[in-house]
């Protein structure tokens, strides 16, 4: 059987685009042909499904997690051509989980797929540690901001306790306008390499309105090309794409027409 590298995407605090990130990484590197498969782990407040336009899949984690369904009937293949592991949006479905069986599901999965890339839960609570320990590589996705930084932090010292492989951190919403923390003290902070930087950009509020991963919709745009060329360094690869920016006339117009306000 193939080994799959299973990378957990973890965040300590929530709105710093981890779940943006878990979905375009396992999109990009399924634009350099490689199989995936992207788990949603978050089991309290899962998003996935939301993003990708498939809020409501006929079997889900939770399913596999109370020993329902098997792991593997609970994967279904995405327009996109990544594989999705979904999590129940369901509430009451959120209250009977156990996470600390997640490690189980993913090694029922393992081998199919040559990247199982992991959406975990914010925070540091059992359900966020529970995607850490089922993932063999974590990458720590940050806003260069001093709070989220120092959550960052705190999730470094948990993954070296659990003697977890860092790939490194992945600083998101970085906009030279604003007043944000310089990458070398981010990197001095967390005393681990910054990754991948992905900037502020509208194409991803437009990526998700239109229920896709960014690398899809906007394959120019400057988050994309980045989230691409994360990829391209966990596969060890040269990367080299011109950014276009993005012209959102295009996109206004369709919605004017689509209602009814253009010919």
């Amino acid at each position: 059987m193939a080994i799959s590298r299973v990378i957990g995407c973890i965040s300590a605090k929530g709105g710093v685009g981890k779940t943006t990130s878990a979905i375009n990484l396992a999109a990009a590197l399924n634009v350099f042909g490689k199989n995936v498969t992207l788990v949603d782990a978050n089991l309290t407040a899962p998003n996935v499904g939301i993003y990708l336009g498939v809020p409501i899949a006929p079997v889900t984690l939770h399913d596999v997690l109370k020993g329902k369904k098997d792991a593997r009937e609970a994967v279904f293949q995405h327009k996109s051509g990544v594989k999705v592991l979904p999590a129940s949006i369901s509430l009451r479905d959120a209250k009977r989980s156990d996470s600390g069986k997640l490690d189980l599901v993913l090694r029922d999965i393992h081998g199919h797929s040559d990247f199982i890339v992991v959406d975990g839960a914010p925070g540091l609570n059992k359900e966020a540690i529970a995607v850490i320990k089922a993932s063999h590589e974590v990458i720590i996705v940050t806003n260069p901001e001093m709070p989220a930084v120092t959550d960052a932090l705190k999730t470094v010292k948990i993954c070296r306790e659990l003697k977890k492989d860092i790939l490194g951190v992945l600083v998101t919403k970085t906009n030279v306008k604003n007043a944000d923390m310089s990458l070398k003290d981010i990197e001095n902070i967390l005393e681990i390499p910054i990754i991948g930087i992905i900037p502020e950009d509208r194409a991803v509020k437009f990526a998700i309105a239109s229920k896709e991963a960014v690398v899809h919709s906007h394959p120019k745009s400057a988050a994309a090309v980045q989230y691409k060329k994360l990829a391209a360094e966990l596969l060890n690869l040269k990367y080299n794409e011109k950014i276009i920016p993005l012209e959102t006339g295009k996109f206004f117009n369709s919605a004017l027409k689509w209602l009814g306000f253009k010919d």
